[in-house]
């Protein structure tokens, strides 16, 4: 029988206090990585949101971790829907509780990862608008099993941040420009798109534009 799945988290407290609930920030490492990385970037992102940080529930090795298995062949990466749905079904169950532990403001949820975690928050994003008011992918793409039926009105009212390099080995910029038009084809209320001449890699330069539209979706 196999074994359910399990997230660990970390939680970051806001360092800067509003005169309300804190906005909350999921971050969601790549394949093959852990936590570590996304508390480093968590350390750099915007001080006003609470950070709750994700280890994928898959062991792939020694501190390696993922939310589901993929291979990257000639025609593309291949990877496990069931395995996708279950780790996206399993985040979702957690922001809830998240949120209510946290003291966080419900209707300020937004999920970033980077790589694999992008995928996730994106899937996130797409199919439980109700829970995420936004996401942020970093190199990631968006899988074909969570686009929505056009139309929805929830999307409507959600932003997105799409950062991808020119020069990515691993995730190839095409998926960055099919993630924008995807996105764009959805009528999000916002899609935030940029290419830079960087390798599949988080860089102090994406954490900048990053924090830039973390501060425009807490403006008034």
């Amino acid at each position: 029988m196999a074994q359910p799945l399990h997230c660990p988290s970390w939680v970051i407290p806001a360092e800067v206090s509003g005169p309300g609930p804190s906005p909350l920030l999921m971050l969601m490492h790549g394949v093959g990585g852990n936590e570590n990385g996304m508390i480093a970037a968590a350390r750099v992102l915007d001080p006003r949101f609470i950070k709750l940080v994700l280890r994928g529930p898959l062991p792939f090795g020694p501190d390696a971790f993922g939310w589901f298995h993929v291979d990257f062949t000639a025609a593309g990466p291949r990877h496990s829907a069931a395995e996708a749905e279950a780790a996206r079904s399993l985040v979702a169950g957690l922001i809830p509780g998240a949120v209510r532990d946290a003291g966080a403001d419900p209707r300020q949820v937004y999920a970033a990862g980077f790589s694999q975690g992008a995928i996730m928050a994106m899937s996130l994003l797409l199919t439980r608008p109700d829970l995420v008011a936004g996401a942020v992918a970093w190199s990631g793409r968006i899988l074909p099993e969570a686009v929505p039926v056009p139309g929805g009105t929830e999307l409507g009212r959600r932003d997105a941040l799409v950062i991808h390099g020119l020069h990515d080995q691993t995730l190839p910029v095409r998926h960055g420009r099919a993630s924008r038009d995807t996105l764009q084809a959805l009528a999000l209320r916002r899609v935030d798109y940029h290419e830079l001449p960087i390798g599949h890699e988080l860089t102090g330069e994406v954490l900048s534009l990053t924090n830039a539209w973390l501060d425009r979706q807490l403006a008034p």
